[in-house]
């Protein structure tokens, strides 16, 4: 039997769009005599379609779309589609839709398989929309018995599935002892730093358990602050990898099963894969919404320069502009280091100095203000006329602003509201300080795009005289382990102690953490590569005590 693996990116909502993508694969398939093509969760809808779930037009185009996949299947009888889509629950309790797998042959539904495990953490918000399947069952389909699941039916084993047993039914299991020859899941698996070695392993673990060899599509691209890698995977009954598709990209291939021919595309470095996951998390963020050309607001540091790098690698050089904004507080590097990556990446930078208009705004608040020392409120002043400047720029010219913003100063609120919070995507905002410096070097290693005074210089804010940010933070290598331990360990304060740190250190950093909740909740989207990413994974009160 051959088996063709559709690892495409589709786009939420353009059902259009996905069926097209569709088609074509379909097309490829049947050319290399195919008997199947797999699709990846939810393919036609794209993944996580959200409250479009909730819409009845949305989902009448769903439906109306399967009449194309039952005419292609008909027209081209030899190879069978199966793809993900939200399908109607028609009994009379429950949530009204199931996220199914639905099996097309000969012009005909012949199977669907709603999915059973529904994650309700982190991102996922599935029991919201999805009423869990009923049973599972398998399929006879030509020379195959199929074993049809959906992405976190597979996410069961204890302890893989994470500190707790979350489910009580293991639906590959089910589906083996009811006589499966293959085993294939369908998945939508955003991407997290070494999220791929524990997809493998849980395979493993189930092929050990049932003998059988197990086919994973996985959806690739990006899809507002989510990331999905692709790396779709096929492996023999014997646990062996036969083939494994690369990351970050589309891709479209079939397999033999009879006579599988051995072919791994390699697996990027940990910091490669960052860097081709923020890349795709930009060229799609624009793609998708619209957008074609961004703003950005160079201040010679480090931040706002690899963001700069990582959108020129996304978007092209010709359609970055930086925007260079000092005041009396900037350093002589703050321009001359901004005009030296400018020259280094090949985009234009324009040049605007604020001190004019920051002397303005003390003028007109100094009766108010004049018994205070300038302080915090002088300094975010600044912040904020860039940030108007910044965004009067992308309004004026259709762009969109990024956001230069790193995990850790979003951590501890190291960053100010309606200035360099500003823009329609925070690039880095999952990404800790000190990962931005192996990011800007990794970078650096094929060509100088990123100058080197910049990765050397001492960070600064650069709105008060000789400021420097450990001047109001711990050193960010400290800094970034705690955050790591209370937000993505979930440790309490005197777990964190008990690792090496201060005492008063930590209750500072996590007191931070705290007390700007209200910043993170008005940020933009961030780009997730972490486990624990701020944004829709991490729901925290923000008017509370504890």
């Amino acid at each position: 039997m051959k088996i063709t693996i559709a690892q495409l990116n589709p786009t939420i909502g353009d059902i259009p769009g996905n069926l097209r993508k569709l088609e074509l694969a379909f097309l490829q398939a049947v050319k290399e005599q195919a008997d199947l093509i797999v699709f990846s969760e939810l393919f036609l809808t794209g993944y996580p379609p959200k409250d479009l779930l909730e819409r009845t037009d949305f989902l009448q185009s769903v439906e109306k779309a399967t009449d194309r996949l039952k005419w292609l299947t008909g027209k081209y009888p030899q190879t069978g589609i199966l793809v993900g889509l939200p399908q109607k629950n028609y009994a009379k309790k429950g949530k009204p839709l199931y996220n199914a797998a639905v099996l097309y042959d000969q012009g005909q539904e012949i199977f669907s398989q709603a999915k059973t495990l529904l994650p309700s953490y982190d991102v996922f918000d599935e029991h919201r929309y999805f009423e869990p399947a009923p049973f599972n069952k398998v399929v006879k389909f030509k020379k195959e018995i199929l074993g049809i699941s959906i992405c976190e039916d597979f996410w069961n084993i204890y302890p893989f599935c994470g500190l707790h047993k979350l489910y009580f039914k293991n639906p590959l299991q089910d589906l083996a002892a009811q006589g499966a020859t293959i085993l294939i899941n369908l998945s939508a698996s955003p991407f997290s730093l070494d999220k791929e070695k524990l997809r493998t392993d849980l395979i493993k673990k189930h092929i050990h358990q049932t003998g059988l060899k197990f086919i994973y599509v996985n959806q690739v691209g990006a899809n507002d602050d989510l990331i999905f890698d692709g790396v779709s995977k096929f492996f023999n009954e014997k646990g062996e990898l036969i083939y494994r598709a690369p990351a970050f990209q589309e891709n479209i291939k079939t397999l033999d099963l009879s006579a599988p021919i051995v072919e791994h595309h390699p697996l990027p470095s940990k910091i490669e894969q960052v860097s081709q996951a923020l890349v795709l998390g930009i060229k799609d963020y624009f793609a998708k919404t619209g957008f074609q050309k961004a703003v950005i607001g160079l201040s010679g540091g480090i931040d706002s320069a690899l963001t700069a790098a990582l959108a020129v690698k996304a978007l092209g050089p010709q359609n970055v502009l930086g925007i260079s904004m000092p005041t009396r507080y900037s350093s002589e590097g703050s321009v001359s280091d901004s005009q030296a990556l400018a020259k280094n990446l090949g985009i234009k930078l324009k040049i605007i100095g604020i001190d004019h208009i920051f002397q303005q705004y003390i003028d007109v608040l100094a009766p108010d203000f004049k018994k205070r020392k300038s302080g915090l409120a002088h300094e975010n002043l600044q912040a904020r006329i860039r940030g108007n400047i910044l965004m009067a720029y992308a309004n004026r010219f259709g762009s969109l602003l990024l956001s230069t913003g790193n995990k850790s100063e979003m951590s501890v609120g190291y960053c100010t509201l309606y200035g360099d919070m500003n823009g329609g995507i925070a690039v880095l905002a999952d990404v800790p300080k000190m990962m931005v410096y192996k990011l800007a070097k990794y970078l650096n290693q094929s060509q100088k795009l990123i100058p080197p005074a910049i990765i050397t210089k001492a960070p600064s804010a650069e709105l008060r005289a000789h400021q420097k940010d450990q001047d109001s933070l711990p050193p960010y290598k400290i800094l970034d382990k705690i955050i790591y331990y209370y937000i993505d360990q979930n440790l309490d304060p005197d777990a964190i102690v008990k690792k090496g740190f201060d005492a008063q250190t930590v209750a500072k950093v996590i007191d931070l953490i705290k007390k700007n909740e209200y910043k993170r909740k008005q940020s933009p989207p961030g780009l997730k590569i972490t486990y624990k990413a701020f944004g829709s994974g991490r729901r925290m009160p923000i008017a509370a005590r504890y």
